[in-house]
C-alpha cells in the first residue's frame, strides 16, 4: 500500500521504467495523464509513480486548475479526486462532458462509496485510497489512450 504520510519519502516507487512503459514501446506514445488532487502529497506520489513507469503527467491541485489544463490539452486519462474545495470532482466531470470530451475519468477517493461516486459521474474506473502501486499502474494502463 502507498502511505500518504505528508512529506515522508515513499518507499516502493520503481526507480526505472516498468512493465507498462515496456508494453507501450511498440504502440507509440500516449497523451499525458492528468492527475487532480488537492492533497499535494498524494498528487506528488501518484505523479512520481506514473512518471517512473514512463507516463507524461500533468498535475492539478484543484478542479479549477484541472479545467485550465483541459482547455489546452486532451489527456489520455484523468485521475480525479472528488472532494476538493474550489471545484469538486463532480463539477470537473460535468465540465468534461459539457465540452464533449470523451477522456477516460478514473475516480480517486478515500470515501467508502468510491464505486458509487464513480457511477454517479459515469467514470471509466475508480481507485479507492489507499491503493497500491500495481493497482494504480494496472488501472491507468487499461484506461489510457494512445496518440491518434
Amino acid at each position: 500500500m502507498i502511505a500518504w504520510a505528508g512529506d515522508e519519502p515513499v518507499r516502493g516507487i520503481p526507480e526505472t521504467a516498468g512493465p507498462a512503459e515496456a508494453a507501450r514501446g511498440g504502440r507509440g506514445r500516449r497523451r499525458p495523464v492528468l492527475v487532480v488532487d488537492d492533497d499535494r502529497s498524494i498528487l506528488e506520489t501518484v505523479s512520481q509513480i506514473l512518471r517512473a513507469d514512463g507516463y507524461d503527467v500533468l498535475r492539478a491541485t484543484s478542479g479549477r486548475e484541472a479545467l485550465a489544463h483541459l482547455d489546452r490539452v486532451e489527456p489520455s486519462a484523468v485521475l480525479l479526486d472528488m472532494r476538493m474545495p474550489d471545484v469538486d470532482g463532480w463539477a470537473v466531470a460535468r465540465a468534461i462532458a459539457a465540452r464533449g470530451r470523451r477522456v477516460p475519468v478514473i475516480v480517486m477517493t478515500a470515501a467508502a462509496n468510491a464505486r458509487h461516486w464513480a457511477e454517479e459521474i459515469d467514470a471509466t474506473a475508480f481507485l479507492a485510497k489507499p491503493f497500491d502501486i500495481d493497482e494504480l499502474l494496472t488501472v491507468v494502463e487499461r484506461h489510457t489512450r494512445p496518440l491518434a
